[in-house]
C-alpha cells in the first residue's frame, strides 16, 4: 500500500483492495473514503466489495465517486462530512491525486492556499491546476 499522509488523522492512497483493510484497521484507520467511480474498477474492488470489506473489518465507509471534470459542490460537502468523522481516514481514488483535490478544496479558506498545494506536493501531488477553484472556494466563505 502507498499511503501518503496529509493531515495526522488523514491519508490519502491509489486504489487499495479489500485484503488490505484488516491491516488498515489495525493499523488505527477507522474511516475508508471511497473516491474512486464504479466505471473505474471491477467487480472485486467496486463499492459494493469495498463497503463490505471495510465493515468486515470494523471500518466506517463513505462512497464519493469523484469523475475527472464533474466536481460538484455536493461532493465536495459530502468529502467535508466524512473527513469530520472521528478516527484516522484513508481516502483512495486510482492515484490519490483526486482525493488531495477533494481534501484541498474543503480546507479552501481556512487554511492558506499555498499551504494546502504544498502539502499536496510534499505527499506527492501537484495541484497547482486547482489553485484558481480553491482561491475561489476561499474567497466564498
Amino acid at each position: 500500500m502507498d499511503l501518503r499522509q496529509l493531515t495526522p488523522d488523514l491519508s490519502v492512497s491509489p486504489q487499495v483492495q479489500p485484503e488490505d483493510l484488516q491491516a488498515l484497521a489495525q493499523a488505527g484507520f477507522r474511516v475508508l473514503i471511497n473516491n474512486r467511480p464504479d466505471a473505474e474498477v471491477g467487480p472485486d474492488t467496486d463499492s459494493t466489495a469495498m463497503r463490505a470489506a471495510a465493515e468486515a473489518a470494523g471500518m466506517e465507509y463513505r462512497e464519493i465517486p469523484f469523475v475527472p471534470g464533474e466536481l460538484t459542490p455536493d461532493m465536495v460537502e459530502a468529502q467535508a462530512e466524512a473527513l469530520a468523522l472521528p478516527g484516522r481516514k484513508l481516502a483512495y481514488c486510482r492515484s490519490g491525486n483526486r482525493s488531495t483535490v477533494l481534501w484541498a478544496l474543503t480546507r479552501a479558506g481556512l487554511e492558506p492556499t499555498e499551504t494546502l498545494l504544498d502539502t499536496a506536493a510534499g505527499a506527492g501531488y501537484d495541484l497547482s491546476g486547482v489553485r484558481g477553484l480553491i482561491e475561489s472556494l476561499a474567497r466564498g466563505r
